[in-house]
């Protein structure tokens, strides 16, 4: 069972980001935001599909995003920094929302190399993760993989209360192979019983 229709707020902050639900206006700077990355997220992420680097391929993928988020099956927020909100510096996922008995979704996330080592993705994660918990979206857990080499993002996940939960052989493709990830899970202990 897919997400259920939670609303969650189109807008967070953090002390110097502000947090922006996808929308297809954003599609122009998204696009530029992965063509300025592109070398800095190819040893982290799995490949591209043909024709991502296009601007309508990010405003098909920001419209279906947006109608993701409105019914409650994944929530995309692009980061802004509240001192110069002319360009997207990052983005925030949480995606395949699965609701019944689970509660559950995966956190996936991307901060642009020039702003890297600041610590604000430690911030946007912890606003979204708020978001993620709170009574208006009500999830039970959280998981992020990582790259066992991928330091930093082990960090971050530490920093915020991830448990590392175990190890997932031949995870994801990435960088021409098949790689493994460390799993981590996050669980929402103030949600003790099944949200209506």
């Amino acid at each position: 069972m897919a997400g259920d229709g939670r609303v969650a707020a189109l807008r967070l902050s953090s002390p110097r980001l502000e947090l922006h639900a996808t929308d297809p206006v954003f599609a122009s700077q998204a696009l530029a935001f992965f063509e300025r990355n592109r070398e800095h997220f190819a040893p982290w992420d799995p490949p591209t599909p043909e024709g991502f680097y296009t601007l309508r391929a990010q405003t098909e993928r920001l419209t279906r995003g947006q109608q993701q988020f409105g019914a409650g099956e994944a929530y995309r927020y692009w980061l802004f920094l509240r001192d110069d909100p002319s360009q997207i510096v990052g983005q925030i996922h949480f995606s395949s929302v699965v609701r019944g008995a689970f509660h559950s979704a995966l956190l996936g996330y991307g901060i642009d190399a020039r702003v890297e080592g600041r610590g604000l993705m430690h911030e946007a994660v912890s606003a979204g993760i708020a978001e993620m918990f709170s009574p208006r979206v009500q999830l039970h857990r959280i998981q992020a993989a990582h790259l066992p080499e991928n330091r930093r993002s082990a960090t971050v996940l530490a920093r915020i209360g991830f448990e590392r939960e175990g190890l997932a052989r031949k995870y994801l493709f990435i960088n021409g192979a098949w790689r493994d990830h460390v799993i981590n899970g996050l669980v929402n202990e103030a949600l003790e019983t099944l949200p209506s």
